[in-house]
């Protein structure tokens, strides 16, 4: 936590205990809302309720939508049905489905009874979208206008709906059926001539993003053209919503978080923070995969096992079984992270499968000869081995990273073609297939030159 807010945190505590709550409602006015969401989510919840209540009306909706969800939910079921209404009738539509979409039924009931027409209209149009679509994001509060009006009635309409909407910076303009125009930035409007027309202003060169786009795509949309606020329309062109870059933000750090933790052999545990998710979760996120790697390193015994002869003959072979799967499987890594990375911003697709292999081939023959050259010397100069062992080691070595590079591009194209997520085709799948492919290899060419030298 930054120092400032620990100052702050500290004369809200302080201002608390003493019960001097006209100061706390004071101090509280001066703050940003952001600020005191991140003071709130440390404390107790006994703490953060009464910090809450005491907070002026104007602020309470914005420093709530700032909250952790366990602390939303808290506060929700603590307060009195017209005091929650009132909270959700002042968050932004979607930031109320997110929360009553994780609330229990019960609780979404007495909300939404109590909750205004507009409001619950807003709400049940958001949740008909499926999960993770553009349309379940979006929020429904923003400034439309329509052709024949004059920039002076536009700016009347910003007074009149501004302080409701999402945002004011760019507006939309819409025909009778709600199809989307264009749109005309604020920026403009303010410029122009009060008796100017918006139909002849406006921009008509329109790019919309569909309800039933995936957020991933919609993300990658905004960073593609720089967008602050995305319009948001169904299958005939009529707007619906917007989508706008705070939005944007929390599915970029969702989606990255769901990444590393697949990357990583953990099932995604969704948005909680580290200490919010407790050690029941956590084991059984990471159990089932930890067990399905475990019996798939069985294979590696296997492999062992098969060739224990040679390693009987040749006892140092073993030595570096170690660093031919290590160096394999962090080659494997390095080329599945990259096309991972690739395929998540829309660099690669399956059709670009051969262009990628042949890449990762010769990267990985650059890279395996220059591993298997220095690994020589080092066998030779420092290890004191024969030279057809060196050989032996480092020709296995280069063909290691050469397979692991191969497959390391491969399975997560292969993932993403079939409808899998490619980042469960990340690190410790492909270190487990590598590994077994490394050993094979390794005991293929000792086997071969060894009983070729006798």
């Amino acid at each position: 936590m930054e120092e400032r807010e620990l100052d702050y945190e500290r004369m809200l505590i302080e201002l608390l205990e003493g019960k001097q709550y006209t100061k706390l409602r004071q101090l509280a006015e001066d703050m940003n809302p952001a600020d005191i969401a991140a003071i709130m989510d440390d404390m107790e919840n006994e703490e953060s309720l009464k910090i809450f209540r005491i907070l002026p009306k104007s602020m309470a909706a914005d420093v709530f939508a700032d909250l952790e969800l366990e602390d939303q939910q808290y506060i929700i079921q603590s307060l009195s049905d017209k005091e929650a209404s009132s909270i959700i009738d002042n968050l932004m539509a979607d930031d109320a489905t997110d929360l009553l979409e994780e609330m229990p039924a019960n609780i979404v009931k007495r909300i939404l009874k109590n909750a205004s027409p507009e409001t619950r209209k807003d709400i049940n149009h958001l949740l008909r979208y499926p999960e993770d679509s553009a349309g379940s994001i979006m929020t429904v509060e923003y400034v439309d206008l329509k052709e024949s009006m004059t920039v002076a009635d536009a700016i009347d309409r910003i007074r009149k709906i501004g302080l409701d909407s999402e945002t004011v910076n760019t507006c939309y303009v819409l025909d009778a059926q709600r199809i989307l125009k264009g749109t005309v930035a604020l920026r403009y409007l303010v410029i122009m001539e009060p008796d100017a027309v918006i139909g002849e202003v406006m921009n008509e060169n329109i790019i919309s993003i569909g309800t039933l786009t995936d957020q991933e795509e919609a993300a990658r949309m905004f960073q593609k053209y720089d967008f602050t606020t995305m319009p948001v329309v169904d299958n005939e062109n009529r707007m619906v919503g917007i989508i706008t870059i705070d939005d944007v933000v929390d599915i970029i750090q969702e989606e990255t978080t769901e990444d590393i933790e697949k990357m990583a052999a953990i099932i995604p545990s969704g948005d909680k923070p580290y200490f919010r998710v407790g050690i029941l979760d956590t084991y059984k996120n990471r159990m089932p995969w930890l067990l399905l790697l475990m019996i798939s390193a069985t294979f590696t015994g296997a492999i062992i096992t098969r060739y224990t002869d040679a390693l009987s003959s040749y006892v140092i072979l073993t030595a570096y079984i170690p660093m031919l799967m290590d160096t394999g499987g962090n080659a494997g890594s390095q080329a599945s992270v990259s096309v991972i990375r690739g395929i998540s911003l829309g660099e690669i697709e399956f059709e670009d499968i051969f262009k990628t292999i042949w890449k990762e081939i010769r990267v990985a023959a650059m890279c395996g000869a220059t591993l298997s050259v220095a690994n020589f010397v080092k066998l030779i100069l420092l290890d004191r081995l024969e030279i057809r062992i060196a050989l032996i080691v480092c020709v296995t070595l280069l063909l290691v990273v050469l397979c692991a590079k191969t497959i390391g591009c491969t399975l997560p194209l292969l993932a993403n073609r079939i409808g899998f997520d490619p980042a469960v085709m990340a690190s410790p799948l492909i270190t487990t297939i590598v590994d077994a492919i490394s050993l094979s290899v390794y005991f293929a060419i000792a086997t071969n030159v060894l009983h070729l030298a006798t």
